[in-house]
């Protein structure tokens, strides 16, 4: 019997503070969105602000659960949620390909990082 994949689920907003509650709004979305895939969650962590990806201290956290080998898919609301640069997007790629990682998204489904 084949295991469930273990996601994790990135929030994030380009604003300092969530007066919106958008964050509540995107993790309440990524968890529907993983069971209803059948992904287990592995974990989760969530980033307001404007900081380079590889420096919020969430993504940090998603980064280090990778490292440790504890997570196969990284569940995003939207691509937006990750960064503009196609440096940081090229980094994120390197780690999404040494660690057999892949990205959804409920708008896209399976995304491509570059």
């Amino acid at each position: 019997m084949e295991s469930r994949k273990r996601a994790w689920a990135y929030c994030s907003i380009d604003a300092p503070e969530d007066g919106n509650e958008t964050l509540k709004k995107q993790r309440r979305q990524l968890m529907e969105y993983a069971g209803q895939m059948g992904f287990e969650v592995a974990g989760s962590s969530s980033d307001a602000g404007q900081k380079p990806l590889w420096e919020r201290p969430g993504f940090k956290r998603f980064v280090d659960a990778a490292a440790r080998g504890e997570v196969d898919i990284l569940l995003v609301a939207s691509r937006r949620c990750l960064t503009h640069s196609s440096m940081q997007m090229a980094q994120l790629q390197a780690l999404a390909k040494e660690r057999r990682i892949r990205v959804y998204s409920p708008l896209t489904g399976p995304m491509e990082l570059l």
